[in-house]
């Protein structure tokens, strides 16, 4: 084994989950993750944690998806599993990064609200999500095995203490601001962040942070007028988006069109209500990734990039008694901040042209 495998575990146990003695750990081994998950196993026993393993597979997803009627009954046993829960881990890797394209939006949709509990009980756990680096990711990233392999543990094993300290920075600016605004290419969007709570996102649950790469500090925008344009490509939900638009009054879409993709998009606005508002303003600052992967655990994080979820926002974000926007999705898209573009707070340029003010290389 890949001595980065267990390095890898090591990090996902003790820095991401934080997992002690006695945690019950539900872990979701997907295709393709069997090394990691080999990996994480043999932490999580030294530990003395309990372990539950699930087996996640896109094309056994898509089968049951395509075989039902749409009338999908809450998934109370899937609700329970997580209830008892103390620690959730993701084990991403797949086959086929589109083996669930050819699943109708509506069947999505109607599976994605009957999950609304679940999908809760799973997020009040200290849940963490990954990735196991395979040939079917670095196919869908346009890289070579072993290229990618190299790119994967690039963002994964980093100095996260050292980047958590220079992110606490960028949480402080958001905070303490009232006010964003995102000025690039296609692109001219005003969001109310006051009040907001800024996350610190370095791949930690004691930073409220559960995504291992990490590497943003995001909020929970209140509003959003104005304009904007992804142009870092995606696959949702099995389809391909390309240079998504959108058009924002009032914080919800008004109009939208996409280059590629553009029922994959409307199929997400008509999940529900919220699904139409923000519920994150990401802002991308792990250096490690150098590159768009199609992959939105990595592609998010870019440096130099800016990422917008339509759909649930994270409690985290909220004033205490305060629910914000709700939605069974939280689907990210992403624009890179490049020449010309502009990241402002308050009316101070924190970013230009994809450096931040304390970079060397940053002109104001």
């Amino acid at each position: 084994m890949d001595d980065r495998i267990r390095e890898h575990a090591r990090t996902l146990v003790d820095w991401s989950a934080r997992v002690d003695p006695g945690d019950e750990v539900v872990m979701r081994v997907a295709e393709g993750a069997h090394d990691l998950a080999v990996a994480v196993a043999a932490e999580l026993g030294t530990r003395g944690a309990t372990l539950v393993a699930t087996y996640g597979s896109d094309e056994v997803q898509r089968a049951y998806l395509r075989a039902h009627d749409g009338d999908f009954a809450p998934a109370e046993a899937e609700r329970a599993l997580y209830d008892r829960a103390d620690v959730y881990l993701s084990l991403g890797g797949g086959r086929n990064t589109t083996a669930t394209a050819d699943v109708p939006g509506d069947v999505r949709s109607a599976h994605a609200r009957a999950r609304t509990d679940a999908r809760e009980a799973r997020m009040a756990t200290d849940w963490v999500s990954t990735v196991h680096p395979t040939r079917s990711l670095a196919q869908a990233a346009g890289m070579s095995y072993e290229a990618y392999v190299d790119f994967v543990y690039d963002a994964v094993l980093r100095d996260w203490a050292s980047l958590a300290e220079e992110m606490a920075g960028l949480k402080e600016i958001l905070d303490d601001g009232r006010e964003v605004r995102i000025v690039g290419e296609g692109t001219d969007l005003t969001l109310s962040i006051e009040g907001r709570t800024a996350v610190n996102s370095a791949a930690s649950v004691a930073y409220d942070s559960h995504n291992l790469p990490s590497g943003e500090v995001f909020t929970a925008p209140a509003t959003a007028e104005g304009e904007v344009t992804f142009d870092v490509p995606i696959t949702v939900q099995g389809r391909r988006l390309r240079d998504a638009h959108l058009v924002f009054e009032d914080g919800a879409v008004v109009d939208f069109s996409a280059a590629a993709g553009e029922d994959a998009l409307a199929d997400l606005l008509a999940t529900d209500d919220g699904a139409k508002r923000l519920g994150e303003l990401g802002v991308g600052m792990n250096r490690g990734i150098t590159r768009p992967t199609d992959n939105v655990l990595f592609d998010e994080k870019m440096a130099g990039t800016v990422h917008l979820a339509l759909g649930r926002s994270y409690d985290a974000c909220l004033p205490a008694g305060e629910s914000g926007n709700g939605s069974a999705i939280h689907t990210d898209l992403i624009t890179r901040m490049g020449e010309g573009s502009r990241l402002v707070v308050d009316g101070d340029v924190i970013q230009r042209d994809g450096l931040f003010r304390w970079e060397d290389g940053f002109e104001g």
